[in-house]
């Protein structure tokens, strides 16, 4: 079974090359797609065994993770793990998200931020934790974090759906893996892990405001269409969300 990590990058100069390192501790294949960068970038990772797709202007998130799992389809992955470029999520938190999905193969794993949750800035955690309400009825099933960029996707699902990648949907489309995923039969399951916010981060690409108001916008469609959803409100309000706690620490498991 062969992962490949794909990482979505924007001026991540200073930041990039530790985050891509510590993905190629842990798995075989990695895949930075350096979106329209005005620093260095791409040039930070010089010298590393990585594949870098560079995009000669910003096409948004969305759009970067679709080109990222393309080329990570093509070579055959089974499984493919995304963290952001900016050091917020630890590399080494991989094994343990892999162990999930070994566990749960039909699952999208979700590094789920719920230690040291105090840690994050208030609006942020007001924002996720609107989000994770309307994500989970629109979903039929609790999402402890439906904001986590740090996920770990089988081959099935995303040759199942896949959303726009307009830009102006940069958030969204993980959004909509989550909501249209669990449909179609892909439901999400949690590990959790440090909540991580450097302070000498640069300033999120997520806006609070208009970025919550486009995916309240979209769950909302969702769950209207289907009648106001009310098995999946029931599932949400009914059902513990789905954790996985690995017992494992190994550097490496995957197989190319």
């Amino acid at each position: 079974m062969k992962t490949v990590a794909v990482i979505p990058a924007r001026n991540e100069a200073r930041t990039i090359r530790q985050v891509a390192e510590g993905a190629l501790a842990a798995v075989s294949t990695v895949i930075v797609v350096d979106d329209g960068s005005e620093d260095d970038t791409s040039a930070a990772l010089a010298g590393l065994p990585v594949s870098i797709i560079r995009n000669d202007q910003a096409g948004g998130k969305a759009a970067a993770l679709a080109r990222g799992f393309a080329d990570a389809l093509d070579d055959g992955a089974d499984w493919v793990v995304t963290l952001d470029g900016d050091g917020q999520h630890d590399p080494a938190d991989i094994p343990r998200l892999l162990d999930a999905a070994h566990h749960h193969p039909d699952h999208l794993v979700l590094g789920a931020r719920l230690r040291q949750r105090h840690r994050q800035p208030g609006i942020r955690k007001f924002a996720n934790r609107f989000a994770d309400f309307w994500i989970s009825w629109a979903g039929g099933q609790r999402v402890p974090d439906s904001q986590t960029g740090f996920r770990v996707y089988p081959r099935g699902l995303l040759e199942t759906v896949q959303p726009s990648t307009a830009r102006r949907h940069g958030f969204v489309f993980e959004t909509a893996m989550l909501v249209d995923g669990a449909r179609r039969g892909f439901p999400c399951v949690a590990v959790a892990i440090d909540s991580v916010y450097q302070a000498d981060a640069r300033p999120s690409y997520f806006k609070p405001g208009k970025d919550v108001w486009e995916i309240f916008w979209f769950v909302f469609w969702r769950i209207v269409l289907s009648a106001f959803y009310l098995p999946g409100l029931w599932r949400m309000l009914v059902r513990p969300a789905l954790h996985h706690r690995p017992a494992i620490r190994e550097d490496r498991v995957d197989a190319a």
